[in-house]
Order: C-alpha cells, then structure tokens, then sequence
C-alpha cells in the first residue's frame, strides 16, 4: 500500500491530501479506508519519501537526495507547484537564535508562500 500512496504522489502534477490518494485509489482497492492512507503516508514521511504540507494539509514526494536536514517548501499560490531546498546553515541558525531562551527545537517546518518563477515573470509582463 505505501508503494501504491507513493506512486500516486509521484505521478500527480501538485501535492496531494490523504483524501485525493483515497479517490486515486478506491478503483483498484474500493474497500481502502482512510486510515490506511494515512499509515501508509505516516511510515513514507517517517522514512523521508513524502513529506507533509502543513498549510496545505497535503503531501507531496520528496525529491532531495539526503535527509540530513529538514527541507524548505517554496509554495506557488498561483499553479500549486512545490519546490523542495536544503540549507543546513539556516536551519542550523534558525535553532540557535530559537534556543537562546532554553527551547530546544525538535522538528523545523519551513514553509514559504509566493508565487514560483515562471508565474512571476507572466505577472510582470500583464
């Protein structure tokens, strides 16, 4: 099943909540319940094959090579495209600045909203 929860975000164009994959789903297996899903999207974002839009409350594949870091989602308000970036440096210095007051950060979750580079450059030319 998290083959199959993981195919299908691979082969979507934008990120996914755990209620389109049920859709994409049901035809091969109508009797797949919602906690299936969700399991199958726990255990993928656990091992780093998915990961969770939190603003979205969707998931899209990962497409990173290493998971050393946690990654920095650039989200399109315009074609819903999802950039995935590392920086271990800013994530680093995001912890130091956090735990000056004792708070020792156990997860990051850096979501950027705008709008992504080639529906920049259509606004700019209107």
């Amino acid at each position: 099943m998290r083959q199959e929860v993981l195919a299908a975000l691979q082969k979507s164009h934008g990120p996914l909540t755990a209620y389109d994959i049920l859709r994409e789903l049901s035809a091969a297996h109508p009797k797949i319940a919602p906690t299936t899903v969700y399991r199958a999207l726990a255990t993928l974002t656990e091992r780093g094959c998915v990961h969770r839009i939190e603003s979205l409350n969707a998931y899209i594949p990962c497409h990173g090579e290493s998971h050393h870091s946690h990654s920095i989602l650039s989200i399109c308000n315009d074609c819903g495209t999802v950039e995935e970036r590392v920086s271990p440096d800013l994530l680093t210095h995001l912890s130091s600045v956090i735990g000056t007051s004792g708070f020792a950060p156990t997860r990051h979750v850096i979501e950027v909203h705008g709008l992504c580079g080639s529906c920049g450059a259509g606004k700019e030319q209107k």
